[in-house]
Protein backbone atom coordinates (compact mmCIF):
# COMPACT_ATOMS: atom_id res chain seq x y z
CA UNK A 1 0.00 0.00 0.00
CA UNK A 2 3.12 2.33 0.75
CA UNK A 3 4.89 1.45 -2.07
CA UNK A 4 1.55 2.36 -4.27
CA UNK A 5 1.14 5.30 -2.81
CA UNK A 6 4.78 6.40 -2.97
CA UNK A 7 4.81 5.91 -6.38
CA UNK A 8 1.26 7.72 -7.14
CA UNK A 9 3.47 10.50 -5.36
CA UNK A 10 6.51 10.12 -7.84
CA UNK A 11 4.17 9.96 -10.91
CA UNK A 12 2.30 13.14 -9.80
CA UNK A 13 5.54 15.16 -8.92
CA UNK A 14 6.90 13.88 -12.70
CA UNK A 15 3.83 15.15 -13.95
CA UNK A 16 3.81 18.54 -12.74
CA UNK A 17 7.52 18.65 -13.65
CA UNK A 18 6.81 17.92 -17.11
CA UNK A 19 4.03 20.36 -17.03
CA UNK A 20 6.21 22.81 -15.82
CA UNK A 21 9.19 22.43 -18.26
CA UNK A 22 6.99 21.90 -21.09
CA UNK A 23 5.00 25.35 -20.44
CA UNK A 24 8.08 26.99 -19.43
CA UNK A 25 10.36 26.23 -22.46
CA UNK A 26 7.41 26.84 -25.03
CA UNK A 27 6.34 30.19 -23.53
CA UNK A 28 9.10 32.81 -24.56
CA UNK A 29 9.14 31.51 -27.99
CA UNK A 30 7.15 31.79 -30.90
CA UNK A 31 5.12 28.75 -30.71
CA UNK A 32 2.61 29.57 -28.59
CA UNK A 33 2.71 27.57 -25.23
CA UNK A 34 -1.19 27.46 -25.11
CA UNK A 35 -1.78 25.93 -28.32
CA UNK A 36 1.39 23.03 -27.63
CA UNK A 37 -0.65 22.80 -23.66
CA UNK A 38 -3.87 21.93 -25.37
CA UNK A 39 -2.12 19.33 -27.57
CA UNK A 40 -0.63 17.41 -25.07
CA UNK A 41 -3.97 17.30 -23.37
CA UNK A 42 -5.35 16.12 -26.23
CA UNK A 43 -2.55 13.79 -28.08
CA UNK A 44 -0.55 12.78 -24.54
CA UNK A 45 -4.35 11.73 -22.79
CA UNK A 46 -2.68 14.58 -19.75
CA UNK A 47 -5.59 16.16 -17.94
CA UNK A 48 -4.26 19.96 -16.91
CA UNK A 49 -4.54 20.80 -13.91
CA UNK A 50 -6.79 24.21 -12.90
CA UNK A 51 -6.49 27.95 -13.06
CA UNK A 52 -3.99 27.94 -10.01
CA UNK A 53 -1.40 25.94 -12.19
CA UNK A 54 -1.92 28.02 -15.02
CA UNK A 55 -1.17 30.96 -12.72
CA UNK A 56 1.88 29.67 -11.32
CA UNK A 57 3.81 28.36 -13.75
CA UNK A 58 2.92 31.84 -15.80
CA UNK A 59 4.08 33.61 -12.86
CA UNK A 60 7.36 31.69 -13.09
CA UNK A 61 8.06 32.60 -16.55
CA UNK A 62 6.72 36.32 -15.51
CA UNK A 63 9.61 35.94 -13.25
CA UNK A 64 12.50 34.64 -15.71
CA UNK A 65 11.24 37.60 -17.84
CA UNK A 66 11.84 40.25 -15.16
CA UNK A 67 15.38 38.41 -14.57
CA UNK A 68 16.78 38.74 -17.72
CA UNK A 69 15.60 42.15 -18.28
CA UNK A 70 15.72 43.49 -14.80
CA UNK A 71 18.63 46.02 -16.24
CA UNK A 72 16.30 47.39 -19.21
CA UNK A 73 13.66 47.50 -16.02
CA UNK A 74 15.50 49.70 -13.72
CA UNK A 75 16.71 51.88 -16.92
CA UNK A 76 13.16 52.66 -17.46
CA UNK A 77 11.72 53.08 -14.32
CA UNK A 78 14.85 55.72 -13.34
CA UNK A 79 14.69 57.37 -16.84
CA UNK A 80 11.29 57.73 -16.48
CA UNK A 81 10.82 59.16 -13.12
CA UNK A 82 13.57 61.28 -14.63
CA UNK A 83 12.22 63.00 -17.55
CA UNK A 84 9.73 65.17 -14.76
CA UNK A 85 13.10 66.64 -13.44
CA UNK A 86 15.01 66.81 -16.31
CA UNK A 87 13.89 66.70 -20.39
CA UNK A 88 17.16 64.90 -21.51
CA UNK A 89 17.32 62.67 -24.67
CA UNK A 90 17.88 59.09 -22.77
CA UNK A 91 14.69 60.28 -20.22
CA UNK A 92 12.04 61.42 -22.38
CA UNK A 93 12.80 58.44 -24.80
CA UNK A 94 12.91 55.69 -21.91
CA UNK A 95 9.56 57.84 -20.90
CA UNK A 96 8.14 57.59 -24.12
CA UNK A 97 8.59 53.89 -24.11
CA UNK A 98 6.72 53.63 -20.75
CA UNK A 99 3.65 55.19 -22.50
CA UNK A 100 4.20 53.33 -25.53
CA UNK A 101 3.94 49.99 -23.17
CA UNK A 102 1.52 51.08 -21.40
CA UNK A 103 -0.85 51.89 -25.32
CA UNK A 104 0.35 48.49 -26.57
CA UNK A 105 -1.19 46.89 -22.90
CA UNK A 106 -4.53 47.79 -23.36
CA UNK A 107 -5.85 45.93 -26.14
CA UNK A 108 -5.09 42.48 -24.55
CA UNK A 109 -6.41 43.76 -21.53
CA UNK A 110 -9.76 45.02 -22.33
CA UNK A 111 -10.33 41.53 -25.23
CA UNK A 112 -9.49 39.36 -22.33
CA UNK A 113 -11.75 40.90 -20.01
CA UNK A 114 -15.00 41.37 -22.62
CA UNK A 115 -14.11 38.24 -24.95
CA UNK A 116 -11.46 35.95 -22.91
CA UNK A 117 -14.58 33.17 -21.72
CA UNK A 118 -15.91 33.15 -25.11
CA UNK A 119 -12.53 32.56 -26.85
CA UNK A 120 -11.78 29.63 -24.04
CA UNK A 121 -15.18 28.16 -24.99
CA UNK A 122 -15.48 28.73 -28.91
CA UNK A 123 -11.66 28.89 -30.05
CA UNK A 124 -9.88 26.16 -28.06
CA UNK A 125 -10.51 23.26 -30.43
CA UNK A 126 -7.72 21.59 -31.34
CA UNK A 127 -8.73 22.19 -34.93
CA UNK A 128 -8.17 25.60 -34.45
CA UNK A 129 -4.77 25.30 -32.90
CA UNK A 130 -3.79 23.42 -36.09
CA UNK A 131 -4.91 26.43 -37.80
CA UNK A 132 -3.93 29.15 -35.79
CA UNK A 133 0.16 27.48 -35.63
CA UNK A 134 0.14 27.19 -39.55
CA UNK A 135 -1.36 31.39 -39.35
CA UNK A 136 1.62 31.64 -36.94
CA UNK A 137 4.18 30.02 -39.26
CA UNK A 138 3.50 31.92 -42.03
CA UNK A 139 3.68 35.21 -40.10
CA UNK A 140 7.00 34.47 -38.82
CA UNK A 141 7.72 33.34 -42.62
CA UNK A 142 6.97 36.73 -43.97
CA UNK A 143 8.93 38.52 -41.56
CA UNK A 144 11.80 35.95 -41.71
CA UNK A 145 14.49 38.46 -43.15
CA UNK A 146 13.17 41.62 -42.73
CA UNK A 147 16.03 44.35 -40.80
CA UNK A 148 13.94 46.94 -39.73
CA UNK A 149 16.11 50.08 -38.19
CA UNK A 150 13.49 51.51 -35.75
CA UNK A 151 15.31 51.72 -32.40
CA UNK A 152 13.56 52.23 -28.81
CA UNK A 153 13.45 56.18 -29.06
CA UNK A 154 12.09 55.93 -32.79
CA UNK A 155 8.73 54.18 -31.71
CA UNK A 156 5.88 55.66 -32.31
CA UNK A 157 1.74 55.79 -31.03
CA UNK A 158 1.15 53.84 -33.81
CA UNK A 159 3.50 51.18 -33.26
CA UNK A 160 1.94 50.60 -29.91
CA UNK A 161 -1.45 50.25 -30.96
CA UNK A 162 -0.36 47.57 -33.58
CA UNK A 163 1.56 45.80 -31.63
CA UNK A 164 -0.69 45.87 -28.90
CA UNK A 165 -3.66 44.52 -31.00
CA UNK A 166 -1.04 41.86 -31.91
CA UNK A 167 -1.00 40.39 -28.54
CA UNK A 168 -4.95 40.64 -28.35
CA UNK A 169 -4.93 38.68 -31.07
CA UNK A 170 -2.63 36.21 -29.38
CA UNK A 171 -5.32 35.59 -26.78
CA UNK A 172 -6.48 32.62 -29.43
CA UNK A 173 -4.80 29.23 -28.59
CA UNK A 174 -2.32 28.49 -31.38
CA UNK A 175 -1.72 32.60 -31.99
CA UNK A 176 2.15 33.23 -30.40
CA UNK A 177 2.19 36.13 -28.02
CA UNK A 178 5.95 36.44 -28.37
CA UNK A 179 5.42 35.53 -32.23
CA UNK A 180 2.24 37.80 -32.91
CA UNK A 181 4.02 41.26 -31.21
CA UNK A 182 7.62 40.48 -32.87
CA UNK A 183 5.75 40.07 -36.17
CA UNK A 184 3.60 43.27 -35.46
CA UNK A 185 6.96 45.09 -34.38
CA UNK A 186 9.44 44.08 -37.21
CA UNK A 187 6.87 44.59 -39.65
CA UNK A 188 6.55 48.69 -38.13
CA UNK A 189 10.11 48.44 -38.99
CA UNK A 190 12.06 47.76 -35.65
CA UNK A 191 15.22 46.13 -35.40
CA UNK A 192 15.45 42.41 -33.70
CA UNK A 193 16.72 44.11 -30.68
CA UNK A 194 13.94 46.61 -29.84
CA UNK A 195 11.29 43.71 -31.47
CA UNK A 196 12.45 41.54 -28.71
CA UNK A 197 12.69 43.64 -26.04
CA UNK A 198 9.25 45.69 -26.96
CA UNK A 199 7.55 42.18 -27.25
CA UNK A 200 8.55 41.22 -23.55
CA UNK A 201 8.63 44.22 -21.45
CA UNK A 202 5.08 44.36 -22.95
CA UNK A 203 4.69 40.63 -21.53
CA UNK A 204 5.06 42.03 -18.37
CA UNK A 205 1.93 44.35 -17.29
CA UNK A 206 -0.38 41.48 -18.85
CA UNK A 207 1.05 38.47 -16.57
CA UNK A 208 0.83 41.09 -13.99
CA UNK A 209 -2.54 41.81 -14.59
CA UNK A 210 -3.57 38.20 -15.03
CA UNK A 211 -1.56 37.41 -11.73
CA UNK A 212 -3.77 39.80 -9.99
CA UNK A 213 -7.01 38.61 -11.15
CA UNK A 214 -6.24 35.10 -10.51
CA UNK A 215 -4.66 35.43 -7.24
CA UNK A 216 -8.31 35.25 -5.51
CA UNK A 217 -8.41 32.04 -7.24
CA UNK A 218 -5.88 30.74 -5.76
CA UNK A 219 -6.03 31.49 -2.23
CA UNK A 220 -10.15 29.66 -2.92
CA UNK A 221 -8.38 26.88 -3.85
CA UNK A 222 -9.33 23.95 -1.62
CA UNK A 223 -6.39 21.75 -2.87
CA UNK A 224 -3.97 24.18 -2.50
CA UNK A 225 -2.21 22.77 0.91
CA UNK A 226 -2.43 19.09 -0.15
CA UNK A 227 -0.38 20.39 -4.00
CA UNK A 228 1.89 22.55 -2.41
CA UNK A 229 4.72 20.31 -3.64
CA UNK A 230 3.41 19.44 -7.00
CA UNK A 231 2.82 22.73 -7.60
CA UNK A 232 5.99 24.35 -6.60
CA UNK A 233 7.97 21.49 -8.68
CA UNK A 234 5.91 22.91 -11.60
CA UNK A 235 6.86 26.36 -10.42
CA UNK A 236 10.13 26.27 -10.42
CA UNK A 237 10.64 24.09 -13.98
CA UNK A 238 8.30 26.73 -15.38
CA UNK A 239 11.23 29.20 -14.06
CA UNK A 240 14.30 27.10 -14.91
CA UNK A 241 13.06 26.36 -18.91
CA UNK A 242 11.53 29.79 -19.04
CA UNK A 243 14.76 31.41 -18.37
CA UNK A 244 17.06 29.43 -21.06
CA UNK A 245 14.52 28.94 -23.23
CA UNK A 246 14.14 33.12 -23.41
CA UNK A 247 18.20 33.17 -23.75
CA UNK A 248 17.92 30.72 -26.24
CA UNK A 249 15.50 32.80 -28.27
CA UNK A 250 17.09 35.89 -27.64
CA UNK A 251 20.42 34.58 -30.02
CA UNK A 252 18.27 32.92 -32.25
CA UNK A 253 16.31 36.75 -32.81
CA UNK A 254 20.47 38.29 -32.96
CA UNK A 255 21.10 35.82 -35.68
CA UNK A 256 18.15 36.07 -37.73
CA UNK A 257 16.69 32.44 -37.77
CA UNK A 258 13.09 32.46 -37.04
CA UNK A 259 12.51 30.54 -39.84
CA UNK A 260 12.80 27.73 -38.15
CA UNK A 261 9.80 28.03 -36.05
CA UNK A 262 7.84 29.13 -39.00
CA UNK A 263 8.49 25.79 -40.55
CA UNK A 264 7.69 24.11 -36.74
CA UNK A 265 4.33 25.74 -36.27
CA UNK A 266 3.24 24.96 -40.28
CA UNK A 267 4.68 21.39 -39.70
CA UNK A 268 3.16 21.00 -36.57
CA UNK A 269 -0.03 22.52 -37.61
CA UNK A 270 -0.80 20.72 -40.66
CA UNK A 271 0.31 16.98 -38.91
CA UNK A 272 -2.63 18.03 -36.45
CA UNK A 273 -4.99 18.71 -39.59
CA UNK A 274 -4.16 15.20 -41.42
CA UNK A 275 -3.97 13.19 -38.10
Amino acid sequence: MEETKLTETTYELLKYLFLGLFQGFTEPIPISSSGHLQLAQHYLDINLPGLTFELLVNTASLFAVLIIYRGDIMRLVMNGLGYFKEKSPENKRDFHFIIYLIVGTIPAGVIGVLFGDFISDNLSSIKTVAITLIITGIALWLIRNMRGRKHDGDLTMKDAIIVGLAQAVALIPGISRSGATIVAAMARGMNQETALRYSFLLYIPVSLGGMVLGLSDLLDDPNLSTMMMPYTVAFLGSLVASYFSLKWFMNVMAKGNLKIFAIYCVIVGLLVLIF
